[in-house]
């Protein structure tokens, strides 16, 4: 059996929907995060995708359970159990100052505009109470971040900076999950840290995984009209 990984969707629910379209062999797939459009709209896909938050997301929708049938939102530290596979994961950016707060206290303020509000949504970061319950996590096949683990330079030339968070590379030192995913940065790319195989995903419009249930061996695709 495989099953399907994308990247970041941005509201692409077109390059979604035919890419799920091209594989109805394929039960199920997951997502780094970054599913909703701009304005915050979610839309209904043809396999069950399963994701967890980006930076861009309606979390109003996500906390009111308002969301296609077809969307699976899985929460930082809570480990679902998937045709057989394991996934957890730790959704979201890393914010320094707000690193220490519950995270059921992580401000929301509402703005004039859908997509202000989401820029405005603190809860698109994950806190310290939250790496500590993926820490705490067992037998765990795949792990999903929004955020890169470090090192992991952005850009080219010599002044770019490292991008990647350490509390990713705290995670995947405990959790050794038997592979990793992380988006946001919209780059595929293949690395190892803390002896985890951590693969960065490109925007789901430009590729995908299809991973092999067994091994997690996994091969890049690109999609075809």
């Amino acid at each position: 059996m495989h099953f399907g990984a994308l990247g970041d969707i941005h509201g692409d629910f077109a390059s979604a929907r035919g890419t799920m379209e091209r594989h109805p062999e394929v039960p199920f797939w997951i997502c780094v995060g970054d599913v909703a459009d701009d304005q915050g709209r979610y839309e209904p896909l043809p396999a069950p995708l399963y994701w967890i938050k980006g930076n861009n997301e309606n979390f109003d929708s996500i906390a009111a359970g308002e969301l296609p049938d077809s969307l699976h939102y899985l929460p930082n530290g809570v480990a679902a159990d998937i045709d057989g596979i394991r996934v957890a994961g730790l959704g979201g950016t890393f914010a320094p100052t707000l690193y220490d707060i519950a995270a059921a206290v992580l401000p929301h303020p509402r703005k004039a505009t859908a997509k202000a509000t989401v820029l405005a949504d603190r809860r698109r970061h994950f806190v310290r109470q939250e790496v500590e319950a993926c820490k705490a996590l067992i037998d765990v096949d795949v792990f999903l971040t929004h955020e890169a683990p470090r090192p992991y330079f952005a850009g080219d030339g010599p002044r770019r900076n490292d991008a990647g968070k350490a509390p990713v590379n705290e995670v995947l030192a405990a959790l050794k999950p038997r592979l990793h995913l992380f988006g946001h940065h919209h780059r595929f790319t293949e690395q190892e840290r803390q002896g985890v195989r951590s693969i960065g995903l490109d925007l789901a419009s430009r590729s995908y995984l299809l991973i092999d249930g067994r091994t997690v061996e996994y091969e890049q695709k690109i999609p075809t009209p």
